[in-house]
């Protein structure tokens, strides 16, 4: 199948996973250094999209997914957890028979990078993290008890309001908030909770870990700086 988006034809394909259908789209040279794009909660393979056209230029090959659970990625499969959909983007990388691969993951797909980094270094030739905290360090009390008391909120959250809060928060421009929204409501209230509550549980403690691989952290303008400014992975 492919996917037009302005100028760029991407080929795409699918990949079944642990009770999933992972569903992917890569362009670029066929020779070209491979980077892959994981998007954040409740967002698709679709947020990469302005970017692809510069990273084809450059002569890199360009895999973006959907995430199991989001997108076209249905159903949401046996387990979600960062681990097990860092394993979706190993075998979708093996899958496609490339030995290494620069990271490039934005909130949830920056955990996903990282975790990537951190399981298997010596496949990873760069890493680039978009509005992420680290990892491999864990909050505050305070902020450890609010993430685990969040999937619970979420349950009982009212569901229009909450896909309205997620497009608020995720872009200042309607054009963008209204890509958020749509791509939020393609989760259903379920998988929502399934989904914050792998975020919730993700962190873990590595005091000596330092990314080893050249690295760019990146975040929005308006992203407060008590949160990926103040935690970022070094």
């Amino acid at each position: 199948m492919s996917e037009q988006s302005g100028e760029i034809s991407t080929e795409g394909g699918r990949l079944r996973r642990s009770g999933s259908e992972i569903h992917y789209w890569i362009t670029g040279p066929k020779d070209g250094p491979l980077i892959a794009c994981t998007h954040g909660a409740s967002m698709n393979h679709r947020m990469f999209n302005p970017q692809i056209q510069s990273l084809i230029a450059e002569g890199y090959r360009v895999l973006t997914w959907d995430v199991r659970g989001h997108g076209q990625s249905k159903p949401i499969g046996e387990e979600f957890s960062v681990s097990s959909v860092t394993d979706d983007l190993i075998a979708l990388i093996d899958y496609l028979g490339y030995e290494t691969a620069i990271l490039i993951g934005h909130s949830f797909g920056g955990y996903v990078s990282q975790e990537f980094a951190f399981q298997s270094s010596e496949r990873v030739d760069a890493l680039v993290v978009i509005g992420a905290t680290d990892i491999t360090t864990l909050p505050s009390w305070l902020e450890r008890l609010g993430l685990k008391l969040s999937p619970s909120l979420f349950k009982v959250w009212p569901d229009g309001h909450l896909r309205t809060l997620v497009a608020e928060n995720t872009a200042v421009t309607p054009e963008v908030q209204e890509y958020a929204a749509e791509a939020s409501r393609q989760l259903s209230k379920e998988e929502f909770v399934i989904v914050w509550k792998a975020i919730s549980t993700c962190l873990h403690e590595e005091p000596d870990y330092r990314i080893q691989q050249p690295f760019l952290l990146a975040h929005g303008e308006y992203v407060h700086s008590t949160g990926a400014v103040h935690v970022a992975p070094a």
